[in-house]
């Protein structure tokens, strides 16, 4: 386990990516619980990697979610409706993770889906180079539908806790603290236990961020 600082972790994870080769776009996922810090991570990242003259693609499971009537049918506050009804991995792999991968064409869309309309989009298709990387941040990464079409698999470790925590503040100006907790300790929280039981996702990373801390983060490196 390492420990350091902000700039030195990311350093770390833009050197793992820089190691990949692959004859294809490297694809990376950055999974983790809700409010663990992963889209911060990937943002961060990109913004490292585009800084080293990367080419890089940015895109989150929020833009391949299903339309709001049809994620619900287990209720709006079901842990298994979280894990099973809420993400299109169909579609995920057909227009961005495939393409992107061995034998892909690279000809790629980054979203299907606009969470604020609640309604299908579908942006243009656009080409990657075949140096690119794809930096993709959302929950459930790991799991069967996804787990080989990632080229490096990074895991935000944070207490579940902390993310109740940091779900307060982040979402306050749309949010009650009682409704927050409520779909944290009823849908979130229960809905990532499920995962760690049937998947095991840190057994999958090949790096996990312990990002209790955000600016003093600790990382491990799982060994080739």
């Amino acid at each position: 386990m390492d420990h350091g600082t902000r700039d030195e972790m990311l350093g770390r994870l833009a050197e793992a990516v820089g190691s990949i080769a692959v004859a294809h776009p490297t694809r990376v996922a950055i999974d983790g619980p809700p409010a663990a810090g992963k889209t911060t991570l990937a943002d961060e990242l990109a913004v490292a990697l585009r800084t080293q003259g990367r080419n890089v693609i940015r895109a989150t499971i929020d833009d391949f979610l299903f339309p709001r009537a049809q994620r619900y049918p287990r209720g709006e506050y079901s842990a298994e409706g979280c894990y099973f009804d809420t993400h299109n991995y169909d579609a995920l792999n057909r227009v961005l993770l495939d393409p992107l991968g061995p034998g892909g064409d690279r000809r790629f869309q980054h979203a299907v889906y606009d969470r604020t309309a609640d309604a299908a989009v579908s942006p243009p298709v656009t080409t990657a180079p075949a140096d690119a990387v794809l930096v993709f941040d959302g929950v459930f990464l790991m799991r069967p539908e996804l787990i080989d079409r990632w080229d490096l698999r990074i895991f935000v470790s944070t207490a579940f806790e902390k993310t109740v925590d940091r779900a307060a503040v982040r979402d306050r100006r749309v949010s009650s603290r009682a409704d927050v907790e409520r779909r944290w300790r009823e849908r979130y929280i229960p809905s990532q236990k499920l995962y760690f039981a049937k998947v095991r996702p840190t057994r999958h990373a090949d790096i996990v961020v312990h990002n209790d801390e955000p600016q003093q983060p600790a990382w491990f490196f799982r060994p080739a």
